[in-house]
């Protein structure tokens, strides 16, 4: 079965921002021209935090949609629900039994929590953590080595669980590598600027520091939310930095390169003021975004259609799985 897998997890968690489409989306897509690519909405991650069962439906064909409205091809990429691959769960408790508790203890969503408790006062540090959160870093690594992944794009920040993955996967080949091996997985980290896009305050954008913009606006409201970015009080006939702008910063990833360049130059002249570039932002922005917000859309008002797509992708998705599992449970003696 010896490919070059990237894979990725979509977590449907919320409506999906500018600094999605950028950061995570766009670069995906363009990965489907490289590798193999296998991409499956993380519904069974997303129990750690939704707990009605009418918006987990609704996330995940929202998840679903995003991708496809952006440009997801399902013929080229295998999309598919985390939950609709059981083999995934029956390497989860394989793996399980080989992780020493103590590299469970150093992960950083754990430690983050019971931060949270310590900092609150609270004298139970564990209080309010479910086994989700805790064993999140097993159920990761079983996503990624049930699909022999190669590839898996992720945060600087989140660099951890490719090395938890790489772990666990050295603990099973330890073991029972001569009789089947995991490949180790890399992680894709882009960093760069081209990858992160400022929030409305300049910062990372992000939902939890509540400065996104997201991504499937309608019109009047996108060219609301592009107005009320801050900037400073330099009159129009002023010159003005465009490296210190946020509006310029997210006009470069949505305008073309000339279309930049002239901006840019207007700015550093003079003449051209705040309000202009923004206007220029919401046309470059809406240009991009507007078909792809009437095919969300659309399909959004068709979720038999989606679940359509997600079961084909799911039936593709296990053929690999089912493979990767009877090697396995034939490894420890099972299968």
């Amino acid at each position: 079965m010896a490919a070059n897998i990237y894979l990725t997890g979509i977590k449907p968690t919320g409506d999906f921002h500018l600094g999605n489409y950028i950061g995570a989306i766009k670069p995906a897509l363009a990965a489907a021209r490289e590798y193999d690519t296998y991409y499956f909405i993380a519904d069974y991650h997303a129990l750690n935090t939704i707990k009605d069962a009418d918006e987990l439906r609704h996330s995940i064909r929202s998840g679903a949609a995003t991708w496809l409205a952006c440009g997801l091809d399902p013929e080229q990429t295998v999309i598919y629900r985390q939950s609709s691959v059981p083999e995934t769960f029956e390497l989860t408790t394989i793996l399980s039994a080989l992780t020493p508790k103590g590299l469970m203890n150093r992960a950083h969503a754990y430690k983050a929590a019971r931060d949270r408790n310590n900092e609150a006062g609270i004298t139970d540090l564990d209080a309010g953590i479910n086994m989700g959160l805790y064993n999140y870093p097993i159920l990761m690594a079983a996503d990624i080595l049930i699909m022999e992944a190669t590839r898996v794009p992720v945060g600087r920040d989140q660099s951890q669980h490719i090395e938890y993955t790489a772990d666990i996967a050295g603990y099973f080949n330890h073991r029972f590598g001569s009789a089947y091996s995991f490949p180790l997985p890399k992680g894709v980290i882009d960093d760069s600027d081209a990858s992160i896009l400022p929030g409305v305050d300049g910062r990372k954008m992000s939902k939890s520091y509540d400065n996104h913009i997201p991504l499937f606006l309608p019109e009047n409201k996108l060219k609301k939310a592009i107005r009320r970015i801050p900037t400073d009080s330099t009159p129009v006939e002023d010159p003005k930095d465009p490296d210190t702008s946020v509006p310029f910063q997210l006009l470069a990833h949505f305008a073309d390169e000339d279309r930049v360049a002239d901006v840019r130059k207007r700015l550093e002249a003079g003449g051209m003021g705040w309000g202009d570039l923004k206007n220029e932002l919401f046309e470059a922005v809406n240009a991009e975004l507007a078909p792809k917000r009437a095919r969300y859309e659309e399909l959004m008002a068709e979720p038999a259609r989606i679940d359509e797509i997600l079961e084909a992708g799911s039936a593709r998705a296990r053929e690999r799985a089912r493979e990767v599992i009877d090697r396995v449970r034939a490894a420890i003696g099972v299968g």
